[in-house]
């Protein structure tokens, strides 16, 4: 949970809050990330969104999670909205997709930018690695790594990668598949 606390505390605490760096990206992102599954909860009001995000934000938090199918895609609209007015540029923006074809892919990508209201997300994971064929479903020719491997070379994202939520298995299969297609893997510590 993030203290939302008193606004002249701010430099403070931004002082005190550590950072990581992100793999091999040289990126540097604050070690805890805020969630935006809550953000667009039916309980939580659009104007509370926006000010814990901005909140985060001006506390040091700078990495921003997200999901094309959180709540119907209000999540995101909530978090775009509340990246306004700067806050974009003082975060690592990150969100998943699920679509397993090129054309679902750019579909959700290109959606997700338009409820994130940017034009470059920062690192799109490919989300829920939960089967053994879904990492052979992403890297078809048709399928939707190429969809990103695009949109990166259009600048609309920075980095690509993926998650998994059930067998660790899974997730070395994932990375073995993913090695044979030349996709370059980085380990993240945080």
């Amino acid at each position: 949970m993030v203290y939302l606390g008193n606004p002249g505390s701010d430099s403070a605490a931004h002082a005190e809050m550590p950072y990581r760096v992100l793999g091999s990206t040289g990126e540097q992102v604050s070690a805890i990330g805020l969630g935006g599954w809550h953000l667009g909860l039916k309980q939580v009001d659009e104007q509370l969104s926006i000010r814990i995000v901005r909140r985060a934000i001006d506390r040091g938090i700078n990495f921003m999670d997200n999901c094309w199918d959180y709540n119907d895609g209000a999540s995101e609209i909530r978090m775009g909205d509340a990246l306004r007015d700067g806050y974009r540029n003082r975060t690592f923006l990150m969100t998943k997709i699920d679509g397993r074809s090129k054309g679902e892919a750019t579909r959700q990508l290109e959606e997700s930018l338009r409820r994130l209201q940017t034009d470059r997300i920062d690192l799109v994971q490919h989300h829920e690695i939960l089967r053994y064929e879904d990492p052979h479903r992403i890297f078809d020719e048709d399928g939707a790594n190429a969809a990103l491997v695009q949109a990166r070379k259009a600048g609309k994202l920075r980095y690509i990668g993926f998650t998994g939520h059930k067998d660790p298995r899974i997730h070395l299969y994932m990375l073995e598949v993913a090695k044979e297609h030349g996709f370059r893997t980085s380990a993240c510590s945080a």
